[in-house]
């Protein structure tokens, strides 16, 4: 029966268990800690010189050229759903530690996903094509304007974001993606013959960054900072924010007149966010002994709008075709 739901044929959230799992069970700790963070920030090298590869320059042009749908959905992205974690961590500082009512500050700064809106946005008989270009855009932006973002509205205190974050992201995120956009017509193809490799490729960096994430939290006593209560709290949060989100970004496209189809893609594109780019920035912004509290809430939220957005998009499917 299980098998039938369609958020768990996802091998991200088996990819997520397993990492925190086993940073629950045997977190990297001393020199192992170190040895893990050096590994996490080649991996995460790799991914985004890789996804310079593949993200199209063709693509992004395009998205630049239709602002009358991306404009919105960038001010959607980064403008509204900042505003929206700033709140919740508002409400969160009340009852959860702060790392954590930070985390909900810093999950509305991020960009939204690739693969699982242009998956949703299609099962809901939206417009794919709009749906890759505009979060490719997003995610191309969010590597750039996230970490400022989040610094200027999280005040003092929001991770090390100081000069030295600022070169770590620079060098590790910014640089490869140049570079692989650079030398994107000698790989490209083989990036799409090899699909499925480039994907796990994915998995396995954000399964690094969110082990090691943890494993400072879990050594800070994760587990005896966090009481049942607590939990059911960070998970209604959670829930509640996903909701709004959703609903705020469905009215801005009806707002917009957008078409249905349309509407579709801005739906999933403008309420989803990114482990991706969440995970590996938290890696470089925060010390490790932080990172898992920060992250907390992102990998229950990115959880969350899986579980939510295949029933979802199928009604949508439906009602379209009604």
């Amino acid at each position: 029966m299980l098998t039938r739901l369609p958020f768990l044929k996802d091998p991200m959230i088996a990819v997520l268990v397993i990492a925190t799992a086993l940073a629950l069970v045997l977190p990297a700790a001393g020199e192992a800690r170190a040895t893990a963070t050096a590994v996490s920030n080649v991996g995460i090298f790799v991914l985004f010189l890789v996804n310079g590869m593949r993200i199209r320059r063709s693509e992004i042009a395009r998205g630049i050229a239709n602002w009358r749908y991306f404009g919105p959905l960038m001010l959607f992205v980064f403008g509204a759903m900042t505003l929206l974690g700033l709140g919740f961590g508002l409400l969160a500082d009340n009852v959860l530690p702060p790392l954590v009512a930070l985390g909900f500050v810093y999950l509305g700064c991020l960009p939204s996903t690739v693969q699982s809106a242009t998956s949703y946005t299609s099962l809901a008989n939206g417009n794919v094509a709009l749906s890759v270009v505009g979060a490719a855009l997003i995610n191309i932006a969010g590597v750039v304007v996230s970490a400022p973002i989040f610094a200027a509205v999280g005040g003092v205190g929001a991770g090390e974001i100081g000069g030295g974050a600022i070169i770590r992201i620079v060098l590790i995120l910014i640089l490869p993606f140049a570079i692989g956009q650079a030398v994107q017509d000698h790989f490209i193809d083989k990036l799409v013959a090899h699909k499925a490799t480039a994907a796990w490729l994915d998995r396995a960096v954000i399964g690094i960054a969110v082990y090691v994430a943890f494993s400072g939290a879990v050594e800070q006593g994760l587990a005896t900072m966090f009481a049942a209560a607590d939990w059911a709290a960070l998970v209604v949060l959670v829930l509640a924010m996903l909701g709004l989100a959703l609903g705020a970004a469905w009215g801005t496209g009806v707002a917009l007149c957008l078409p249905r189809p349309d509407r579709i893609a801005f739906l999933f594109a403008g309420s989803q966010k990114s482990v991706a780019i969440g995970a590996p920035l938290a890696a470089i912004l925060f010390p490790p002994a932080s990172a898992g509290f920060v992250i907390a809430p992102l990998l229950l939220y990115h959880l969350a709008q899986l579980v939510l957005a295949a029933p979802l998009a199928m009604r949508l499917a439906r009602a379209g075709e009604a």
